[in-house]
């Protein structure tokens, strides 16, 4: 693929997805259709690539970038059709006039590494000035037909001017082209708008193509689904669904299981080891490792998170963290960026955990808030303890040695370190260290009033009475 490079057409506004931005950057399986595009050219080593930008371009743009690639762009600020967009092109065509160029819609997610080698192969034993990406449908509808002559092609028809015969085949354009970038740019020079529609059309390129006298080849993709698009939210939903059972069909090979695939959605990198089985209402967003013979949900959302063998999430949130083997976690418990969950650890309901590193074997039961803290091994947290770890203006830490044991409703006001085995009271707030095995106590002397309710509700009482 060195000789080769890559115009993909993501310009369009998308008006009908009634979206305030780019229709290229909806997103299916939590990824803009435009990055599966580009995720397609650079698995299979194609480096060189030009994205035509319009509509928002700034935002598309900043999305390239977010990307971290080196990807040339090309504004098209008039819609003028698909031959206008590789127009804009013409820069980049020429400083890769040597090579092989491919064409791709910055909105057909499903197409994939294979199709475009694939097609490429062909393009080249055929030594074809254009090779068109095709598919066979059932129902073909509007899609324009192709015409052949055994490997060649004679033309692409469109639907409203197909004869009987012609309205039968069943071979369809996908709008995926190779074309010789020389080639191609001499073609574009000669596009016309003399159309109803007064647009510069990509697919007039293949009739000046056979009219000089050059060959165009199709190559048929095995998958049709490879042009699917997205026009409409409804459009934008049945890829999402048929994304998801495409992958969801995957992990049922590898050996996991689904209870019910219900309100269940996976990003395409997910991976997840046999035996794991995976519940009602979970959400796997992208950058997910989960080991072998986990329990995962029901309603668990793991995003850019490496959860280990043996685990056990129930109804969890965890982002941009760790959790080792056998930990035992939820319900309701938020696991924030930054964190690390060793094995054996349990984590009981309404628990957030921010930015902090959990011991092997501990416990932190309920109604607890850990944030930038350091945890040892084999500690209990007692119920309603708070790490204190913002004055305002910064953050701290806490550090908690192995071994302690947290009292209920302990504050613990960081910067403050509890040393190994060190206990504080329930109620306590420790604003200072606590050294090893001591007891931490701070809170006020109980004092009891003699007959405080019976004077208070006496005057209760006298009030309603009156």
């Amino acid at each position: 693929m060195e000789q080769v490079c890559a115009v993909i057409l993501a310009a369009g506004k998308g008006t009908r997805m009634k979206s305030n931005k780019p229709k290229v950057l909806a997103e299916v399986l939590f990824k803009p259709m435009l990055g599966y595009v580009l995720d397609a050219c650079e698995s299979v080593g194609v480096k060189d690539i030009c994205v035509i930008t319009g509509h928002k371009a700034e935002e598309v743009e900043a999305y390239l970038a977010s990307r971290g690639g080196s990807y040339e762009t090309a504004r098209q600020t008039e819609q003028k059709g698909t031959g206008h967009a590789v127009m804009m092109a013409k820069e980049f065509l020429q400083k890769n006039a040597g090579k092989d160029v491919l064409i791709l819609s910055g909105d057909t997610p499903c197409l994939n590494g294979e199709t475009i080698t694939q097609s490429y192969a062909l393009h080249k034993e055929q030594q074809n000035a254009v090779t068109l990406v095709t598919a066979v449908l059932e129902d073909p509808a509007s899609y324009g037909r192709i015409i052949r002559d055994g490997e060649r092609i004679l033309k692409i028809v469109e639907k409203k001017d197909a004869n009987p015969e012609e309205a039968a085949v069943k071979e369809i354009n996908a709008g995926a082209y190779w074309f010789q970038a020389e080639h191609l740019l001499s073609v574009l020079d000669r596009l016309t708008t003399d159309n109803a529609q007064g647009e510069y059309y990509l697919t007039d390129t293949v009739a000046l193509t056979i009219q000089d006298g050059k060959t165009v080849g199709g190559y048929i993709a095995p998958d049709s689904d490879i042009i699917l698009g997205a026009n409409s939210r409804k459009d934008l939903f049945e890829l999402n669904e048929l994304m998801r059972k495409k992958v969801i069909d995957k992990h049922f090979d590898n050996g996991v299981e689904f209870i019910s695939t219900d309100g269940v959605s996976i990003s395409p990198d997910a991976q997840i080891g046999a035996d794991t089985v995976i519940y009602p209402g979970t959400i796997l967003k992208e950058g997910v490792v989960i080991g072998e013979d986990c329990q995962i949900g029901p309603n668990t959302m793991i995003q850019n998170s490496v959860i280990g063998n043996h685990v056990k999430l129930n109804s969890v949130q965890c982002f941009q963290s760790k959790v080792d083997d056998y930990a035992d976690i939820g319900p309701f418990v938020h696991i924030r960026p930054n964190s690390e969950i060793h094995h054996h650890v349990h984590i009981g309901d309404f628990v957030e955990v921010k930015n902090s590193t959990i011991g092997a074997g501990t416990a932190v039961a309920h109604l607890t808030y850990v944030g930038d803290s350091d945890v040892g091994k084999n500690v209990n947290f007692g119920c309603g303890v708070v790490t204190v770890n913002y004055d305002g203006v910064h953050k701290h830490r806490c550090t908690i040695g192995d071994g302690a044991f947290i009292g209920c409703n302990t504050n613990l006001v960081a910067p403050v370190s509890i040393g190994e085995n060190a206990y504080t009271a329930a109620g306590s707030t420790i604003t200072k260290d606590v050294p090893g095995e001591a007891l931490g106590i701070s809170r006020v002397k109980q004092e009891n009033k003699e007959g405080f309710s019976k004077r208070k509700l006496a005057g209760r009482k006298k009030k309603v009475e009156e």
